[in-house]
């Protein structure tokens, strides 16, 4: 009984281990054939293309965030699809009050209003054949100016409804499918995924990207899905043509020289020019003339025909310079608006034809940080204007800091994608009412004023001009019963300086650290230190622009000068290496 008893538990063992072998084995087939299905055996589910949109738009082998819009089987884009192909340059300007939209390129301008056929491009009639429209708040311009002024190629299925955008340049790969009964776009990249449409032999797409074995793919349909790799044939390479451009205008130089421009300050009265003695180098003459005078974009004008004439009988070029009074709230106002900006680029060029002159130097200083972009905007629309005229644009600038109205609204890495030249009022470093004394322009500071634009907001150096002071500062230096300092100043011309020396027999000794001559003495109490503008301050500056390979001086102001500083000036810009 105790044998039998030992014995059974035995058999039924071995026989519960078999049945767990076999079904092992079943399993492991099984699990084995279903693998083989996953990998070998390709979906035969189909999935309809679904889009946000009844319109989609494809972006380099992605559905992008937008729809279009048709009118009359022609295409509107929206802006601010727009602005993300076409960068951080923001050529397309919108004014949601007028409903004004401005394009601009390095030569044109185009202003168009929504629900209008006609515009303006440059100063001349554009008709379209569909009008931009805003649309559930978003703005949609026709597709025509778009691939005229950006290069923007676009491509509609009507069938598809799907809208393809390529940007000018672009060179996208195309293939065909290898297999005789074509091959399959799927939603995703595995043989698993459903399929969206079948690509027939001999069928051209285009080919976006590759990825672990599968490609991206847009069909002829505009259709985006993945393709296995070994169904697909390379074949081509679809070239984008590049977008005719005209020449781009080349700012005036005399023989290949550097600018050499000086500033004639015209206040109340004319200038005398007949008591301008001779300039030897200086090849460019900016009166300031011109000025803003309200804030619906006026310009007041101080020009002379006279004074033309004198300096083109010399050989020198006109640059008449417009500033904005700096009046900050008159210049909030006439930049706010596109019909402001426009009517000062038209009555700029009006005072260009009849003063004959060559340029115009835009000199806006004490401006809201606010008012930033509008200023852009105002030198993208007034510079392709100007040129057409064969007028060079310049602007000034001052040298970076934290100084909301002097320095921060000026976005300088935009403005110098935009002018020919940026001259750098690399002056008042220590300012008329600044609480401490030192020099006007200390070369180190120059220096960093020119690296910093160069570095950070990559002008190119051929634009820069660095601008450089013929006037200093006689500090006087006070101190009261408490024994602080008071600190005033008056700024006087380079022969007021000499006059000084002269009269009170005084040598100069050269301050190391500012890189200029320095002298001090005491009248009535006061202590009075100069850093003297001269020969010596004027031929290190001038080293800086041969250094940094820039594209010339400006001077503030003739005249300030002493009559040997424009010899100084001229031969060293232009000595041999």
């Amino acid at each position: 009984m105790d044998t039998q008893l030992m014995r059974g538990p035995r058999k039924r063992r071995r026989s519960g281990f078999g049945v767990f072998i076999f079904v092992f084995m079943i399993a492991a087939i099984a699990s084995f054939a279903w693998f083989g299905y996953l990998k070998y055996i390709p979906s035969s589910e189909r999935q309809d293309p679904a889009y946000r949109f009844q319109n989609p738009i494809m972006v380099r082998g992605e559905e992008s965030a937008y729809g279009a819009v048709l009118d009359n089987g022609e295409v509107k884009l929206p802006l601010p699809l727009l602005e993300e192909l076409l960068g951080e340059d923001k050529p397309i300007h919108y004014e949601q009050s007028t409903g004004t939209l401005v394009l601009t390129t390095a030569d044109k301008v185009l202003r168009l209003k929504t629900e209008a056929l006609t515009g303006l491009m440059n100063q001349k009639d554009y008709k379209l054949t569909i009008a931009a429209e805003v649309a559930d708040g978003t703005v949609y311009i026709p597709a025509a100016p778009l691939e005229e002024l950006f290069g923007i190629k676009l491509e509609h299925n009507a069938d598809t409804g799907i809208v393809t955008l390529l940007t000018e340049g672009d060179a996208i790969q195309l293939g065909q499918a290898v297999k005789e009964e074509g091959a399959s776009v799927r939603v995703a990249p595995s043989i698993r995924e459903p399929y969206l449409v079948k690509v027939s032999p001999g069928e051209s797409f285009r080919i976006w990207e590759e990825t672990e074995g599968w490609m991206l793919v847009q069909t002829n349909g505009g259709h985006i899905g993945y393709m296995n790799k070994k169904d697909v044939k390379l074949t081509s390479i679809e070239q984008i043509p590049q977008l005719v451009k005209n020449d781009a205008f080349v700012p005036w130089k005399v023989m290949g020289s550097k600018i050499n421009m000086t500033w004639e300050a015209v206040y109340e009265r004319k200038a005398d020019f007949a008591k301008i003695g001779d300039m030897p180098g200086v090849n460019v003459v900016s009166p300031t003339w011109f000025e803003l005078e309200d804030g619906k974009g006026t310009i007041k004008g101080k020009a002379d025909p006279a004074y033309v004439k004198w300096a083109h009988d010399r050989g020198y070029q006109v640059w008449a310079l417009f500033s904005n009074a700096f009046e900050p709230d008159r210049t909030t106002e006439a930049l706010s608006t596109v019909e402001s900006r426009f009517s000062m680029i038209q009555q700029l060029i009006a005072f260009a034809e009849i003063y004959d002159l060559q340029g115009i130097n835009i000199d806006f200083e004490n401006v809201y940080t606010k008012d930033k972009e509008n200023l852009v905007q105002f030198v993208k629309e007034l510079t392709p204007l100007l040129h057409e005229q064969g007028l060079v644009v310049s602007i000034d600038v001052t040298p970076k800091s934290t100084s909301e109205m002097w320095s921060l609204f000026l976005d300088r890495a935009a403005l110098g994608k935009v002018v020919d030249y940026m001259m750098v009022m690399a002056y008042d470093e220590h300012w008329a009412a600044s609480p401490k004394s030192g020099s006007v322009a200390s070369l180190p500071w120059v220096e960093n004023a020119i690296k910093k634009i160069l570095d950070e907001d990559k002008v190119p150096a051929g634009k820069l001009v660095l601008s450089m002071p013929l006037y200093t500062r006689i500090w006087t230096e006070t101190k009261d019963d408490t024994g602080a300092v008071k600190v005033t100043s008056k700024a006087v011309g380079m022969e007021a300086i000499k006059t000084i020396l002269e009269e009170k027999k005084l040598t100069p000794v050269f301050d190391q650290a500012a890189g200029q001559n320095y002298v001090e003495y005491t009248e009535d109490g006061s202590l009075k230190r100069i850093w003297i503008e001269d020969d010596v301050s004027m031929k290190a500056r001038v080293e800086l622009v041969r250094k940094y390979g820039l594209g010339g001086v400006a001077t503030w102001a003739r005249s300030f000068q002493t009559p040997t500083i424009w010899n100084v000036i001229n031969e060293t810009l232009n000595k041999k290496p």
